[in-house]
């Protein structure tokens, strides 16, 4: 039954209902007139959800929402297994029909070509730069319009051991001073006489290598956020010269078996659909910037040799915990495991997050972000309530999203709530990370892709790499075979030097 057959049935049934309830009623006293209007007439949604950890969450904001406006929702978990499929049998068959659902960006399109997505109305104007970042707006953004409304977001930070890079801190300004401290010494000692030697040793002066209370804590603090890497350069740099604790057994480890985690190397330079991920025309995931920054990926191997039959992300985060890893990525769920490893007595360092760092200082990176989204159904009867219902939930019950569910709003007016700093880092990335292509055609290249980067990391060739999953993409695309036109590199010279009598590197 078409759309349009179904809303005039929808209406006749209403209207022949609407006789035989007048008829009834009108023999009731007043009361009983106006309970039975409650209950009749009062506006009711269904939202749709996969996520179990949303359901208090949800259920609350039903209440809340009820309370202020009058209008019932009721939240429904779902299987998530053949999710759409589900959604549109409900909506075609008009049975308890979800009015609206939750769901990640990536379907948006599939949503929205089988109707199951209408753009927003809007009315409050919350999605703007106001209140969410370019990349959620992106995200939920299918051919210029607006599909749905951004609601909580997960991407990937640098994480460390801040209590580490905080005693390294620490014992280079302690030698800093004392330096300083030495060299002053030497100055007064040549213009000083006997007498005031004398008196200077009587009085145990410490040189000036003494720190006020909090003094040395406080200078650590801004030391550490120097030392923190902005590329993988500066990473190296710092990983040939740190004397690592004992009980340390990584300076960086991830999880290189899942894309998520390593997509930032090439996010920048690898072009799948543009900044809302739905063009199939922009296509540009084989070229020379790209092919540099997985070099650069690949090369790191021989510093950090982690296995990709042996790694994984939870076992990572664990020993993290057990203060053997000094950096690693993480998505948000690591911040919720340290706070409870710490409450637990099982975690006893400090701990803090950065941006990911660019491949190299000349080359930049660009993390992978995925954005769950509430979707008003095309095929829902009351748009325009389930419009208001959307808005409340993105901004005025946004608050508590993340204390009740660990989920960090999309929303940038909510990140003033949280207690951990480390929070506003995740928003931070966020920002300037690419939301995950929302493209039928392409759905099997993340697949693709993560066998992609397992193969260079083990040492596979990356331009052949690179060149092979452009065609097999390209060709999805266009139903017929492409060749990518091979991408000629530069020789790779070793420039070398010798040491002149003062110990300086001489190039030639």
């Amino acid at each position: 039954m078409s759309f349009r057959k179904r809303l005039a049935a929808v209406l006749s049934v209403s209207i022949a209902a609407g006789l035989v309830w007048y008829a009834g009623i009108s023999k009731l006293t007043v009361k009983e007139r106006e309970e039975t209007s409650f209950f009749v007439h009062k506006d009711t949604l269904n939202l749709w959800y996969t996520d179990e950890n949303l359901t208090d969450y949800l259920n609350s904001a039903a209440v809340a929402y009820n309370e202020k406006y009058n209008v019932r929702i009721v939240p429904r978990l779902a299987t998530g297994r053949d999710y759409l499929e589900e959604l549109n049998t409900y909506s075609v068959e008009n049975k308890e029909m979800p009015d609206l659902y939750i769901v990640s960006n990536d379907s948006l399109e599939k949503a929205w070509l089988a109707g199951l997505a209408s753009e927003i109305q809007d009315e409050r104007g919350v999605c703007t730069t106001q209140y969410f970042p370019q990349t959620a707006l992106d995200a939920v953004t299918y051919q210029g319009k607006m599909t749905a409304y951004p609601f909580y977001y997960e991407t990937s930070v640098l994480l460390y051991n801040k209590t580490y890079l905080k005693q390294l801190a620490e014992s280079q300004l302690q030698a800093e001073k004392d330096a300083e401290a030495g060299e002053a010494a030497m100055e007064a000692i040549e213009g000083a006489s006997d007498e005031e030697l004398e008196n200077a040793q009587a009085g145990g002066d410490d040189g000036g290598t003494a720190w006020e209370e909090g003094e040395l804590s406080a200078a650590a603090e801004t030391r550490v956020a120097e030392m923190l890497p902005r590329n993988m350069d500066e990473l190296l740099a710092f990983s040939a010269d740190y004397d690592t604790p004992a009980e340390m057994e990584s300076i960086f480890k991830w999880d290189v078996t899942d894309i998520f985690y390593s997509y930032f190397f090439s996010g920048k330079y690898m072009i799948v659909g543009g900044e809302a991920g739905d063009s199939t025309g922009n296509i540009d995931i084989y070229n020379q910037n790209t092919i540099d920054c997985l070099k650069v990926y690949q090369n790191l191997n021989q510093f950090f040799s982690i296995d990709t039959k042996e790694v994984d992300y939870a076992d990572i985060l664990q020993e993290f915990i057990e203060g053997k890893i000094l950096y690693t990525i993480v998505t948000s769920d690591a911040v919720a495991m340290l706070e409870a490893a710490r409450e637990e007595g099982k975690f006893a360092y400090e701990y803090g997050v950065t941006l990911v760092p660019n491949p190299s200082a000349q080359l930049e990176g660009r993390s992978l972000s995925v954005t769950n989204a509430v979707v008003v159904n095309g095929y829902s009867l009351q748009k325009k309530q389930a419009n208001r219902f959307a808005a409340f939930l993105l901004t005025e019950f946004s608050e508590s999203l993340y204390d009740r569910t660990g989920k960090l709003p999309s929303c940038k007016t909510a990140q003033e709530t949280y207690d951990n700093e480390s929070l506003n880092v995740y928003m931070q990335e966020y920002e300037r990370s690419i939301p995950i292509p929302k493209m039928i055609e392409t759905s099997n290249f993340w697949v693709q892709l993560e066998i992609a980067y397992t193969n260079i990391w083990d040492g596979k060739e990356v331009n052949g790499t690179l060149k092979a999953l452009s065609e097999q993409i390209k060709s999805q695309l266009s139903g017929e075979p492409v060749t990518e036109e091979y991408i000629e590199e530069p020789e790779e010279t070793t420039e070398e030097y010798w040491e002149d009598e003062e110990g300086e590197p001489v190039y030639g």
